[in-house]
């Protein structure tokens, strides 16, 4: 019965000295995740003002926000009696077995870090990697975000991004469009040259420098392949591409210059026919 007391008062003695402790702890966690929030609230609003490159907003907000979280974790752990250089310790001892088990993770973190510092793309480009081809929306301190040309959001590891190849088709400003356009044999090749580069040079989007050009490709099974390549800005290359390639049978058909379809001749023996 003594030995019960006993451990009932200690309990309530446990109860009276960390209960206001946790209740403290967990206002201030709470309040310090409020706080942390409007921090990185405060922190992407002025540098939007500052006019920082949008690709580094999302990766400085990020960081910012989890380091501050870190330090709330140690404070609160602090607050509630666990000695500060024992809990780094303990937490440096974990944070060594947890890198071990997510490699990957810290690989792509590493990739996000050279993607800021080598800059092979930024927001707004439209880039091919990993087999996946979008505009660049944000780069995240693990991964980047790409929206397909369906509107798709693609993420992909920042780690497989930086060890692997990429394309980026809007860092140079403009594209060349390359299109193959068949016409018969008997048609006269020099005139349905003339009538395609006139198409895209008069073409609104097209640009005059570096100059479209169009020539003989292909001398292929059943026609002779033009190839048509005007120059664009890269927002412009499917409205080019589409447009064009409409406008061109349209005018080849009104010059009189056929468009073949796939075609075989068969010659037989008289023999065999027979």
């Amino acid at each position: 019965m003594n030995n019960f007391s006993g451990l009932t008062e200690k309990a309530l003695e446990l109860v009276v000295s960390y209960v206001p402790k946790l209740a403290l702890a967990l206002v201030t966690l709470l309040i310090g995740l409020w706080i942390i929030k409007g921090v990185v609230k405060i922190l992407r609003l002025s540098l939007d003002k500052s006019k920082v490159d949008n690709t580094l907003i999302p990766f400085l907000a990020s960081l910012v926000s989890w380091g501050l979280k870190v330090l709330l974790f140690i404070s609160i752990a602090s607050m509630v009696g666990v000695a500060t250089t024992s809990f780094i310790a303990v937490l440096g001892a974990a944070g060594l077995a947890i890198g071990l088990a997510l490699q990957g993770s810290l690989a792509n973190f590493a990739g996000g870090v050279l993607i800021l510092i080598f800059r092979p793309y930024a927001i707004g480009d439209l880039i091919e990697t990993q087999g996946h081809l979008g505009v660049v929306k944000e780069v995240q301190i693990f991964n980047t975000i790409l929206l397909s040309p369906d509107n798709k959001r693609i993420v992909i590891p920042n780690g497989a991004i930086s060890n692997g190849s990429l394309v980026n088709f809007s860092a140079e400003g403009k594209l060349r469009v390359d299109m193959v356009i068949g016409i018969a044999y008997e048609a006269d090749i020099a005139k349905a040259k003339q009538i395609l580069l006139e198409l895209v040079q008069n073409h609104p989007l097209v640009l005059q420098d570096p100059a479209p050009q169009v020539a003989v490709s292909e001398l292929a099974d059943s026609s002779v392949n033009l190839i048509v390549r005007p120059w664009c800005n890269a927002g412009d290359y499917w409205t080019v591409y589409f447009e064009t390639m409409e406008k061109a049978k349209q005018a080849l058909e009104e010059n009189g210059i056929s468009i073949p379809f796939p075609q075989m001749d068969v010659h037989m023996s008289g023999a065999q026919a027979a």
